[in-house]
């Protein structure tokens, strides 16, 4: 068992509470749990007990909050977990949100990975891609599957290429050799690299013929 050593409002939520046992954060609870329970300093407590009561009183108030999160953009799971445990919610009632928004199709990594890469596929090479989904705990196989499904990427490289050379010397060896460094950098692969720099190379000497 333990001890309920302090229940704090939240700064930018006053509706509920932050609740501390044995002296550190345990979890967000909305006031009138807090109240209707008799929860306060020195109530005797356990985290299962916890869990149920913000479960129980709780988990459509946490939905509604995850559909605004995702109201702007699309998220992937993990992110909609991390906003959750930011709002205090314990794992518990982050589960039972996140079940629920992908039965009704609202999460979905897969098609999240897909719609990312399409959109980011213009101005990043796949490999930069595939590191931001998987830090957005995007699976390999989704990933893997969205980068098959992305098209264009040495003519991406090409057109980002184009924009960096613009107005440089480009008989300079060693700023071809930061212009491939700089393709490297937004995430293509060298073979990638090498291919954008031969298409810029042969448009040039096409343009002089």
């Amino acid at each position: 068992m333990s001890e309920i050593t302090a229940i704090e409002p939240q700064k930018h939520d006053k509706a509920r509470c932050n609740i501390f046992v044995d002296g550190r954060f345990c979890c967000g609870m909305g006031l009138e749990t807090v109240i209707k329970n008799r929860l306060k300093t020195g109530s005797v407590v356990t985290t299962e007990e916890l869990a149920r009561l913000q479960l129980d009183s709780e988990k459509q108030t946490a939905f509604d909050k995850a559909l605004t999160h995702i109201s702007a953009s699309m998220k992937t799971e993990r992110e909609v977990r991390e906003f959750l445990e930011k709002k205090g919610y314990l794992r518990d009632v982050s589960d039972y949100v996140i079940e629920k928004m992908k039965g009704y199709g609202f999460l979905d990594d897969a098609a999240y990975a897909h719609g990312y890469t399409e959109q980011m596929s213009a101005r990043k090479g796949g490999r930069l891609i595939a590191a931001e989904l998987k830090r957005k705990g995007v699976s390999e196989q989704a990933i893997e599957s969205a980068l098959d499904a992305m098209q264009g990427e040495t003519e991406a490289a090409t057109r980002i290429l184009e924009k960096y050379l613009r107005g440089k010397d480009i008989t300079d060896k060693k700023v071809i050799q930061r212009a491939y460094a700089h393709l490297i950098s937004k995430g293509f692969d060298y073979d990638t690299a090498r291919d954008a720099l031969k298409a810029y190379a042969d448009a040039g000497d096409a343009g002089e013929s």
